[in-house]
């Protein structure tokens, strides 16, 4: 992600292929920021990358505090430390992608530094794909496929360990 980049209104309209009045209205409702420079607006990447997510429904998206332990830098939401790579501090939103989320019974070596364990809270099935709702402490949604659900037995109510790399959190301003 490259914050340095800014868009014009008329750009983002490009990119979403929608006409710049469109763009110009979504900034006035709120619904993408921008940043005013004199008689102009942009659009940083990180701002249009916030509205894809929110416009997506993305599901394990948080507002966060970072704080350093030791020289390891965590995304705090509620009672809830999550890992992160930045270079960014203070309030920020971050990602998980529900597919970078691997589900396991137990816990094991790896070099994912972010290991939750939770509870099963609910199962959405969709043909092959699978959605596990947890509770970890916040809510966190994992993308599995339904051979997995099956091979591992997951129901409801089930305890089991969310695992995730640092580098797969996106973390915004």
């Amino acid at each position: 992600m490259n914050d340095d980049i800014l868009y014009t209104p008329d750009e983002i309209a490009k990119k979403l292929k929608i006409t710049k009045n469109t763009v110009y209205e979504m900034i006035k409702r709120g619904d993408l920021d921008a940043h005013r420079m004199g008689k102009h607006l942009r659009i940083s990447n990180s701002q249009f990358e916030i509205y894809l997510l929110k416009s997506k429904g993305y599901e394990n998206t948080y507002e966060a505090t970072l704080t350093y332990d030791n020289e390891e830098i965590f995304a705090n939401i509620r009672s809830v430390k999550i890992q992160v790579n930045t270079e960014l501090d203070g309030n920020v939103l971050i990602s998980i992608p529900s597919e970078d989320i691997i589900l396991s019974k137990g816990t094991f070596i790896s070099s994912a530094r972010n290991v939750h364990k939770g509870i099963v809270t609910d199962i959405i099935v969709d043909g092959a794909s699978v959605k596990v709702m947890l509770d970890i402490g916040i809510p966190l949604v994992s993308l599995i496929t339904k051979k997995s659900l099956d091979d591992m037995c997951i129901e409801k109510g089930i305890e089991v360990y969310a695992i995730f790399k640092t580098m797969s959190v996106k973390v915004y301003k």
